[in-house]
């Protein structure tokens, strides 16, 4: 038996693409007042679509969030269900696993400006009866942490055990400790950043302008033209992938191995394996996201700055913090790399904050904490173990339905 609440889509929310037909649970929030947004404008009502592994205890004190880096979405265990591939965090999802789902109760949400049913550009705008396009709000982290503070409260969970995530989730798990210290217990920002770099700017810059130079995009209203700017969104891929991979795991991986040929071909096909990759993953990203999404999110990256409502000083953003950290970087990533981290728990330190991280040797880059990296395995199973000890929550009894029906 579920313990999550499943209410019908609002009828007056329909999309542009046949979200109801995805698996999983979903929920319209903000329907009796619209939620206020960072750039001074409201959103609402809303759909937010989210998956659940595990049980509530009775007490529903083992929630725990996990949240979804930039293209990732809500089916971090269960198969995808347009690729079909395994979950992108199965690897860390289960019975025995890290976030153990005989101990927890795991809660992971498709952010507001998705793609994969939480309302986003591909949508219905209420106002015009077109889907938003570019005509939707322009969102932050923060946005997309206050829509899932709807959905905790929407759960009934008073207070989370954890809130984790990686990347674009580690952003997410920073706001969700300084907008909502007494809603969670402790944090796990993954390789992550009080705020976007510039050169992470850059890079996303020059996937936005691929794909706002594909002529199919059409402004943003390719849905009305009935197309899709996969040429731009696909290159907008290629690069953004080059930074998720370490130059030791592309030269482990590809190194100049030519693909499918003895010779170059003193032509532009794809003479090398890393560019097969590399077009690969682009092709095959074009099937399960949406562009207009892809702008508005890496947007929302870029806009990210913890620091920025307190003066922009890092340190006044934890001041007096009841939540517990645990930072944890790798030692290849560069898109992230370690100082960004230390400088977090500098700001920690300074506030005499309850802090512990953990640099993992790597040479997997920035997605090693997709990967398999037994170290990073063992942190996290140990650091929301001590969590679950030092706030005494206990399993849920397999024969409870955490008090709900």
């Amino acid at each position: 038996m579920t313990v999550a609440r499943t209410e019908d889509h609002d009828s007056a929310v329909t999309s542009a693409t046949d979200h109801q037909d995805l698996p999983g649970q979903s929920v319209t929030l903000a329907a009796s007042s619209p939620m206020q947004l960072d750039n001074g404008g409201e959103i609402g009502p809303f759909r937010m679509a989210f998956q659940t592994y595990g049980r509530l205890n009775e007490d529903r004190s083992n929630a725990v969030l996990v949240c979804h880096a930039l293209t990732g979405d809500q089916f971090a265990m269960d198969s995808h269900p347009i690729t079909g591939k395994p979950g992108w965090w199965s690897m860390m999802i289960g019975p025995g696993k890290p976030i153990d789902t005989e101990r927890y109760f795991v809660i992971c949400s498709n952010v507001l400006g998705g793609c994969m049913g939480t309302t986003g550009p591909q949508d219905i705008d209420p106002a015009t009866g077109k889907p938003y396009g570019t005509d939707f709000p322009m969102i932050t982290i923060g946005d997309m942490v206050r829509a899932q503070k709807l959905l905790i409260d929407h759960l009934g969970i008073d207070k989370l055990l954890a809130v984790l995530g990686g990347s674009m989730g580690g952003m997410q798990v920073l706001q969700w400790a300084v907008d909502y210290p007494e809603r969670v217990c402790a944090v796990l920002p993954i390789a992550a950043a009080a705020r976007h770099s510039a050169q992470n700017i850059a890079f996303h810059e020059v996937g936005r302008q691929a794909i706002m130079a594909d002529p199919e995009w059409h402004g943003g209203d390719y849905y009305a033209h009935g197309t899709k700017p996969q040429r731009g969104l696909a290159v907008a891929r290629m690069a953004a992938h080059i930074t998720y991979l370490s130059e030791a795991a592309l030269h482990r991986k590809f190194g100049r191995n030519l693909q499918n040929r003895q010779d170059l071909s003193f032509g532009f096909d794809a003479d090398f394996q890393v560019e097969s990759y590399l077009r690969h993953q682009g092709s095959t990203f074009v099937d399960r996201f949406d562009a207009n999404s892809y702008l508005y999110i890496t947007r929302a990256m870029d806009y990210f700055d913890l620091s920025r409502d307190h003066g922009g000083i890092l340190s006044r953003c934890f001041m007096r913090t009841p939540v517990r950290f645990c930072l944890v970087s790798f030692s290849s990533d560069w898109l992230f790399p370690t100082s960004e981290s230390r400088a977090i728990v500098h700001a920690l330190n300074a506030v005499a904050a309850n802090v512990s991280f953990v640099e993992i040797d790597s040479d997997k880059g920035h997605d090693a904490f997709l990967l398999y990296e037994p170290e990073f395995h063992r942190v996290v199973e140990g650091f929301l173990s001590g969590v679950c000890t030092a706030n005494g929550v206990t399993a849920p009894d397999a024969t409870s339905d955490g008090g709900r029906s």
